[in-house]
């Protein structure tokens, strides 16, 4: 077996430089936008809960700490050595697993531009691959000077704003070609080719996404995206690890927190504009997807954000 060559000594001055900048933006816990487009930073202070989310076709790096991301039941933890992909959107929850206040969790989340990726695709000139994976759209990859290295230069365009419009375009596209070459390029290329099965997954949650209040039918979302029902329902559970019926419903109840948390909805009132007929219905997933009743839920998260935990 030929061992993996370890980065690790040419990549830490990399990363040390990073996050001094995600350090220097990112003044307290939480998550924080940038001017580059598509670029956010998070920090975080102390291990964490597991924390639902949807994760968008993105790459995460972890310049300091650890975290780990959940999706359907499996862990995909990930630190300075690696970094996590995903290529649709995933329900999953992300935890930090190491963090303090004197070594704060630093990292980066890029969201991926699939055309961007197709585009590089049909150019040509990327290694031939094997047969395409099956599984989970999301991975972790070996962490590379190769990937690293535009990374550290498209942190630095922060302290030369005026050149962000201009440069951070060609930069993020090189860091889209490294990952085409990196060792998770099956995984994107599987999302990125049109005639891919992935490709029609992909369109069929652009619509989910869009019309989830709808009643579902399944074999009218098929045909939409030009599959069988069969082939359709298989795919989407291999690539997501739910079935589109649950992916709908995780939506559903992930909007109504949102509603209820920052709009201050009552249950009933989330749950009827989210798409429910049934505020007990709803009350009953919400607590199977979250572990407590709206109400208890929500009053926990605010009594936690107005200590400062995060």
């Amino acid at each position: 077996m030929v061992k993996a060559f370890d980065h690790s000594a040419q990549i830490r001055p990399f990363q040390r430089e990073m996050a001094q900048i995600i350090a220097d933006w990112a003044q307290g816990t939480g998550d924080w936008e940038t001017p580059i487009p598509d670029l956010l930073f998070f920090r975080r202070d102390r291990p964490t809960e597991p924390d639902f989310c949807l994760i968008e076709p993105s790459i995460v790096l972890v310049v300091q700490g650890t975290k780990q991301m959940l999706i359907g039941g499996e862990a995909y933890p990930y630190d300075t050595t690696n970094y996590l992909i995903t290529s649709l959107d995933l329900p999953g929850s992300t935890q930090v697993l190491d963090a303090s206040p004197e070594h704060p969790c630093l990292g980066l989340v890029m969201k991926l531009d699939i055309r961007m990726l197709a585009e590089l695709i049909a150019q040509g000139g990327l290694p031939q691959l094997g047969e395409r994976p099956e599984g989970i759209s999301a991975g972790l990859g070996a962490m590379t000077p190769a990937i690293m290295e535009p990374f550290r230069r498209l942190l630095n365009l922060l302290a030369e704003p005026g050149a962000i419009h201009v440069l951070a375009p060609l930069i993020q596209r090189e860091i889209h070609y490294r990952l085409l070459l990196g060792d998770q390029s099956a995984l994107l290329r599987q999302i990125a080719s049109v005639d891919s099965q992935g490709y029609r997954i992909a369109k069929a949650i652009d619509w989910l996404k869009e019309n989830y209040t709808s009643p579902l039918r399944i074999e009218s979302l098929a045909a939409l995206v030009q599959m069988s029902t069969p082939t359709f329902h298989h795919h989407f559970r291999q690539l997501t690890a739910m079935s589109p019926l649950q992916y709908q419903k995780w939506l559903r109840l992930s909007e109504a927190k949102r509603l209820m948390l920052n709009e201050h909805l009552d249950a009933s009132t989330a749950s009827y504009r989210v798409g429910y007929e049934s505020p007990s219905q709803f009350s009953r997933e919400y607590s199977r997807l979250f572990g407590a009743p709206p109400r208890r839920d929500i009053e926990k998260l605010r009594a936690g954000t107005n200590a400062g935990s995060g």
